[in-house]
């Protein structure tokens, strides 16, 4: 953020999203009824943008297009343009996520909608590197001046799509009776057992997102419905899960997704609804399991949601931790061999072979992330350590860690307090004790 720029309108903002945009050339507005008022008078598209502020891509976004010159006076000059914080305006967020991906596109974040001055939607996507999205807003331009007509038939088909119920767009409903009924949790599971990732746990996905919805309704399913098949892929996915990449072993916490089926490479941005959620998956796998590995990532999980987003003046927790410091992503969470070689002063060698580390790092930059894909017991048959000794010799180690990473310069904190997300929380908290009073 150069600051020495004059800043515009979302200066004034309280969200730690649209203040990181406060220094863009780009004449961002905020969403609200006098810019509306605005868009809808003015003779050009409207371009809503919606992020966050730990995303990565928008992040990534923001340095290749928003802060460039010629691209803020492209887009000044063709359209009318709106910044939104998807974490304080979910309902606008829902509205066009739904729209964008009724145009066949993927979703995501950052999500950028052109809409007609009537706020209907006619196209979309997600992140758009520098030479494309200029196309894309000269095009949109010319294709508003000369193809109005065609642009609002569109417009309206997707507005359309929108303003379906839920039970009509899913077909949940025939003649105004929901045909909802028991049995359907078996097709339910069928369906979703056909994408099951052996190998890796979760779904077969080039791109691994937690999903902890998917898995609580896989444990609930099955101990209702006494099937093993479904617990016991939950069960194993969450092992790979918290072996680490995707999860922070050294510090605790999940990061949002990672980028491979393996869940080793992470896009590190820590969010509370997700590490909420997955503390209800947890708990509720460690009741039926009492496997320790996902114990130690339940206590873990806690004890970092407490000492880093939990807000001292109201013991309600904050949204978000970034995925980048110092501008890198993941610096925060990462180890070059150098750094491991003069941290562990002993059995380096086991240390590298339980964390799959390398000289030349097992990522990219020459850094390693931790990521373990044996068990413990698998791995005291290759090194000299039986089980119990290995285990104790890498929490010593993490500590270390996690110690020296303290020192390093924190991700940035986006201090926003949702009350939804800490509901969330509070669920995952009750589980939590359910499975075990003495946390």
């Amino acid at each position: 953020m150069d600051t020495s720029k004059t800043p515009n309108s979302l200066i004034n903002s309280r969200s730690p999203y649209l203040q990181q945009h406060a220094y863009n050339p780009v004449k961002w507005l905020e969403w609200n009824e006098q810019t509306i008022a605005v868009a809808k008078s003015a003779n050009k598209p409207i371009l809503v943008s919606i992020g966050y502020s730990a995303c990565h891509w928008c992040h990534i976004m923001e340095k290749e297009c928003f802060e460039d010159e010629e691209v803020a006076t492209l887009m000044n000059d063709e359209l009318i343009c709106i910044k939104i914080d998807r974490e304080e305006r979910p309902d606008v967020d829902a509205i066009y996520m739904e729209a964008v991906q009724a145009m066949g596109i993927g979703g995501g974040w950052p999500l950028n909608v052109f809409l007609l001055p009537s706020l209907k939607p006619f196209y979309g996507g997600t992140y758009f590197p520098k030479p494309k999205w200029n196309s894309i807003i000269s095009q949109i331009g010319i294709a508003y001046r000369n193809h109005f007509d065609e642009l609002a038939k569109s417009a309206d088909q997707f507005a359309l799509h929108i303003q379906s119920s839920e039970s009509e767009k899913y077909k949940l409903q025939y003649d105004n009776e929901l045909i909802f009924h028991p049995a359907m949790l078996d097709s339910f599971f069928s369906k979703l057992a056909q994408s099951f990732d052996p190998k890796w746990g979760g779904l077969q996905r080039s791109l691994k997102f937690p999903l902890p919805s998917i898995w609580e309704f896989c444990l609930n399913y099955g101990v209702a419905e006494q099937n093993p098949a479904a617990i016991e892929h939950t069960l194993f996915t969450l092992e790979r899960m918290v072996a680490g990449g995707i999860y922070d072993i050294a510090g605790g916490g999940f990061c949002r997704y990672s980028v491979d089926e393996q869940w080793f490479a992470p896009h590190f941005e820590k969010m509370l609804y997700d590490n909420a959620q997955l503390l209800t998956v947890l708990s509720k796998a460690y009741a039926i399991s009492n496997n320790p590995n996902l114990l130690r990532a339940i206590v873990q999980t806690i004890s970092w949601l407490n000492s880093e987003l939990k807000c001292p003046h109201t013991n309600a927790y904050f949204s978000a931790l970034d995925a980048d410091s110092e501008g890198v992503e993941g610096k925060f969470y990462t180890y070059t061999y150098v750094e491991l070689k003069t941290l562990i002063k002993e059995h380096l060698d086991v240390f590298c072979k339980v964390f799959n580390i390398t000289e030349e790092g097992n990522w990219e930059h020459g850094v390693n992330i931790l990521f373990r894909t044996k068990s413990y017991k698998a791995l005291s048959q290759e090194t000299s350590f039986n089980e119990e000794e290995l285990q104790k010799f890498i929490d010593e180690q993490l500590k270390h860690l996690k110690s020296y990473r303290d020192q390093r310069i924190r991700p940035g904190l986006d201090d926003k307090i949702i009350t939804s997300w800490n509901a969330l929380l509070l669920t995952g908290m009750v589980e939590t004790y359910k499975a075990n009073p003495d946390l």
